[in-house]
């Protein structure tokens, strides 16, 4: 699989753009564990032509995570032509366009998934962008903004005409937010267009490797993008890639596995962001590196609670030593 000129090889996996959990630290943990392509935190359109520093701040790609992109959103044309050229500027590897974010502070304007309603306007600022960049470009969307408008097989075809690389459709509408389940017999239908041309992804309740194949071999989608089945288990592309190699799942990661790699991962974050706001942000993936664990109520307080980088370390510890039995 190709993205315009970066080659991907065979059946690739995305590491999906998520606000407040794809930051550099993360994205550095799920490369290292296997994830092909990885993106950025959404950006607002809005935000980067005002140089607002919370939107500034999150173009900052390194070259190890490649490739990666950088995801902006927004719905005003004009702003997110300047946007795309800001992000460019950055040099990400890709510009993705998020037309899939449901949230009602960003949909309820018209931006992300909000933009179903409007397929037309989709489609102009999509040829807008395209056309201002020299990176490839490419789209994440959904079905359709409810159940009675699932569009996207018919918008595909006009999304690829304005010269997009790629196109990730998740499978829920809008209005689903991420309830019930994925859909995913719409995405195999754009594959099955002899018109489509570029490559799909899919997205939306991938949580095992098992579950990744059968996207594959069931909808013959061209890469899969996982989301939140990577919050407390970045290895899961690790999974999917050993599965898909030999045909039987990679032995379970272990406790001590997964309090080396949340140490790492917070040494990470503190490197990147600093030990207040570095602190603050791990103790969303803390928390969920060790969620199976029986009686882990105090424990789990004080990962998400403490602001000490050593006090976090040795309640790391702690967490093995209690646990160990376990392992």
């Amino acid at each position: 699989m190709k993205i315009g000129n970066i080659e991907l090889g065979e059946k690739p996996l995305f590491l999906a753009p998520m606000e407040d959990v794809t930051d550099p630290s993360f994205r550095f943990i799920c490369k290292e564990f296997g994830a092909d392509v990885v993106y950025t935190e959404f950006v607002s359109s809005d935000g980067l032509i005002r140089s607002a520093g919370k939107s500034v701040a999150k173009l900052a790609v390194s070259d190890f995570e490649r490739p990666v992109g950088i995801q902006i959103y927004g719905h005003i044309p004009e702003a997110m032509v300047e946007a795309a050229k800001i992000a460019e500027a950055a040099r990400p590897d890709l510009i993705d366009i998020n037309f899939g974010c449901p949230v009602n502070k960003i949909a309820g304007r018209g931006a992300g998934s909000g933009m179903m309603r409007y397929p037309d306007k989709m489609v102009e600022i999509t040829k807008m962008v395209v056309d201002a960049v020299k990176l490839p470009v490419t789209v994440k969307t959904r079905l359709g903004w409810d159940e009675n408008s699932k569009i996207i097989v018919d918008l595909s075809e006009k999304l690829q005409d304005t010269g997009i690389s790629a196109l990730t459709v998740h499978g829920r509408t809008r209005s689903q937010l991420y309830k019930g389940e994925a859909d995913w017999t719409l995405i195999g239908e754009i594959k099955k267009n002899p018109r489509i041309k570029i490559p799909i992804i899919g997205n939306g309740d991938i949580v095992s490797a098992r579950g990744a194949a059968d996207a594959f071999d069931r909808y013959g989608v061209d890469g899969v993008m996982i989301g939140r089945a990577t919050y407390g288990r970045p290895w899961i592309f690790k999974e999917i890639r050993y599965f898909l190699e030999n045909g039987v799942e990679m032995p379970p990661f272990s406790l001590k596995e997964k309090c080396d790699l949340a140490k790492r991962h917070l040494i990470k974050s503190v490197e990147v962001k600093g030990d207040r706001v570095g602190v603050l942000e791990m103790r969303r993936h803390l928390s969920n590196y060790f969620k199976a664990l029986p009686d882990f109520k105090e424990i789990r307080l004080k990962l998400v609670t403490e602001n000490s980088v050593a006090e976090i370390l040795r309640t790391i510890d702690m967490v093995w030593e209690k646990y160990k039995d376990l392992n």
